[in-house]
């Protein structure tokens, strides 16, 4: 097998950053629901994003700080504590698609992309209704990654709740197939949970 060598130190940041989503694939992707103290709902995906923990759940989502100018996430996060994660099936790709746009604090995204805002009654922080899934989460922890112009923040999220279509459980066994959870790629590439295989645990 002929390799290539890439340094981290030899590239730049656009480079890193297609090696880096390149190969981790398929990533889940967390669809963040937050409010600000003004009361206009929040909703974004992001790829960097995972669970961590199961006792107590625990997940994580990174957002790019560049310039020192943070997501409105993280920023609705920082004021609240609270947020949803929601995940993206399939159906909702294209309303998820319309959610990654970069807007003005001001634009409820919820709106911009036709779904409808829910609480869910755990956390202060809106819920897309149309998801199959939905987290309730309370923030937990941040840790500050990199240096220079563009860095990132990792948000670590508590579960306090989980709200889940009855049609992909079995119990606490949720089918994967039925979730149809989309997952990220590289570039414009999505993935879904529809074609799986089976391992025994040796």
């Amino acid at each position: 097998m002929a390799r290539t060598t890439f340094l981290v130190d030899d590239l730049n940041p656009t480079e890193r950053y297609k090696l880096t989503t390149g190969l981790i694939i398929p990533r889940p992707i967390g669809w963040i629901g937050t409010k600000s103290n003004d009361g206009v709902n929040n909703l974004a995906p992001y790829s960097f994003f995972n669970a961590v923990a199961s006792n107590p759940p625990v997940l994580i989502f990174s957002t790019g700080v560049i310039d020192n100018q943070i997501k409105d996430s993280l920023a609705n996060i920082r004021e609240s504590g609270v947020f949803t994660a929601n995940l993206v099936d399939h159906d909702l790709s294209v309303a998820m698609n319309k959610t990654a746009e970069n807007l003005s604090p001001e634009i409820d995204e919820f709106t911009i992309a036709g779904l409808t805002a829910n609480l869910f009654g755990s956390v202060d922080a809106p819920g897309v209704l149309e998801a199959k899934a939905v987290l309730e989460c309370r923030a937990i922890r941040e840790v500050l990654l990199g240096e220079g112009a563009t860095r990132h923040v990792v948000t670590f999220g508590e579960v306090i709740a989980f709200h889940i279509d009855e049609k992909v459980l079995d119990g606490t066994k949720v089918n994967a197939q039925e979730l149809d959870a989309l997952g990220r790629l590289s570039g414009s590439e999505y993935a879904t949970t529809r074609d799986h295989f089976n391992l025994d645990r040796p």
